[in-house]
Formats: C-alpha cells, sequence, structure tokens
C-alpha cells in the first residue's frame, strides 16, 4: 500500500553546491552532503539529481550507483541556472535504458526574465516523443516560480507532465494558497508537485520552523485532496549545515511519512 513517503522527493545538486550562498551567510563550514546522504537523512526514496556547473560529470552510471536503492530518480537536461549542455537528453536517456529507478528528466531555472524557456516549445515538443525508454515513459518535470506565474508559461507547461512549484521568497509562502490557484489557473487539471525549500536563497537565511509547519500541512492537505502529487525537499546542500528547518523536515516525514495514502485521500 503506498504511503505519503512513497510521493516525497528530494532534490539535489553535487555536495557543496550552495555555498557560496550558505557560507556567505555565516554558515562558515558549508555543507559537505552527497545527494545520496540527503535521501537518507530525510528518509525519503525519491530524488531529483539536478547538474551544477557541468557536475557530476558525464557519464553518470557510477554516479547513479548510489541511488540503486531509490525507487525514483530524475536527472535534469536542464541544469542549475537554466544551463544546457549538448544533448543532455540522450545522456539520460542511455542512464535510463540500465537503471530502471530513472523515472523523469528535470528542467531546472526554466522560465527566463525574458519570458522565454530555456528550451523552445518546439524543442519541448520533440522531446516528448524521446521519452520512451525499455518499455516505459519517463515524466518531464519542469520547475516554476511563483515569481513567474505572471510570464507566458503556458504553451511551455502544456508539454510538461509535472509542474515543481517553488516559492523562492520564503516571506511569500504567506500567500501560497493563493499561488497554487493563480498556477492552476494557467495549468488547469495538470500535474502539480509542492516544492519546499529549507533554505530561503532570497533572504540567505533558513526557512523558519512557522513557515515549514505551513508549506507542509499545506502540502499534506493538498495530497489529500489530490491537488498535488508529490511533495519535494531542498535540499542535501543545507540539511548539514545546522539550520532548524532540516532537523524538523526529518521528524515530520518521521512523522506523517507512513501514513497509507488512502488514509490521506479519505
Amino acid at each position: 500500500m503506498e504511503t505519503v513517503r512513497d510521493r516525497l522527493w528530494i532534490f539535489t545538486c553535487v555536495a557543496g553546491s550552495d555555498n557560496d550562498s550558505i557560507t556567505s551567510a555565516g554558515y562558515t563550514e558549508g555543507s559537505r552532503m552527497t545527494p545520496a546522504e540527503g535521501a537518507l537523512f530525510l528518509d525519503v526514496p525519491n530524488l531529483h539529481m539536478i547538474r551544477w556547473r557541468g557536475l557530476p560529470a558525464y557519464p553518470y552510471d557510477q554516479f547513479a550507483v548510489t541511488f540503486s536503492s531509490l525507487k525514483q530518480v530524475t536527472w535534469s537536461i536542464v541544469g542549475s541556472g537554466g544551463q544546457v549542455e549538448g544533448d543532455e537528453l540522450q545522456r539520460v536517456l542511455d542512464l535510463a535504458d540500465t537503471h530502471p529507478n530513472v523515472t523523469g528528466v528535470y528542467l531546472d531555472d526554466f522560465m527566463r526574465k525574458n519570458g522565454k524557456g530555456a528550451l523552445s516549445v518546439d524543442d519541448l515538443a520533440n522531446i516528448r516523443p524521446r521519452l520512451n525508454v525499455a518499455g516505459r515513459r519517463l515524466d518531464l518535470w519542469v520547475v516554476l516560480y511563483i515569481k513567474q506565474l505572471h510570464l507566458p508559461v503556458a504553451p511551455y507547461l502544456e508539454h510538461c507532465d509535472v509542474v515543481n512549484l517553488w516559492t523562492w521568497n520564503s516571506n511569500e509562502l504567506a500567500d501560497l494558497e493563493r499561488n497554487m490557484e493563480r498556477l492552476e489557473a494557467v495549468n488547469p487539471g495538470g500535474r502539480v508537485s509542492l516544492g519546499c525549500y529549507l533554505w530561503d536563497y532570497h533572504n540567505r537565511r533558513s526557512v523558519s520552523i512557522s513557515q515549514m509547519e505551513h508549506q507542509c500541512n499545506l502540502g499534506l492537505r493538498w495530497l489529500r485532496e489530490g491537488r498535488i502529487e508529490s511533495i519535494v525537499f531542498l535540499g542535501n546542500t543545507c540539511c548539514d549545515i545546522g539550520i532548524g528547518s532540516a532537523p524538523w523536515a526529518q521528524a515530520w516525514i518521521r512523522e506523517v511519512g507512513d501514513i497509507p495514502l488512502d488514509a490521506v485521500n479519505g
């Protein structure tokens, strides 16, 4: 029987990739936690692997071995900062052919300030037929920030399977319910995953415990209502620096993770 934990993910990059932001905010040791260690810390079975400044380097197979015990893994084909490097899709398709737990590809930091995507609408249309691998179809995930909801995103979202919605500035979490409605208006009937930051990159501080309670409890309610299909925590690069949001998330997952999903759905 599927549980809440089965719908929980961690967003990851290589160890230390966010240390510029973290150390400049006074956490001088930075983070050393790897992606796989992040999944173990939070005790979640699903992981997004996002390339950052060309890391991890290709080929990915040895790196992917560390994810072999996980249920689902996606790999970015648009990396951190909206970077596109060569035919990243083919590299991930090759990986998926030999790693059955690779279930999707991920477009990070996809929309740009000029209202255009890191890939064109035609690019996305051409990607979709290539997502059939070894008898299964990979999901196409895309990042969308609430600050981008005013942009002309609908033509891009039509070609994506899952929209991962993120609130970059934790002060705006108070408006999370309204912003979910805004997403549903531009992407009616679309599959949605709620992104939950542990570290506020905008204000360079930990997300507060009250803010964690707000976003996680809303996420659990929306799982119950069927408005979202999963929750993603970000991420391994801030779980080991001593901020209170990380052990809080760990304890919350421990509390709700084993609830049967049919019980959550009421």
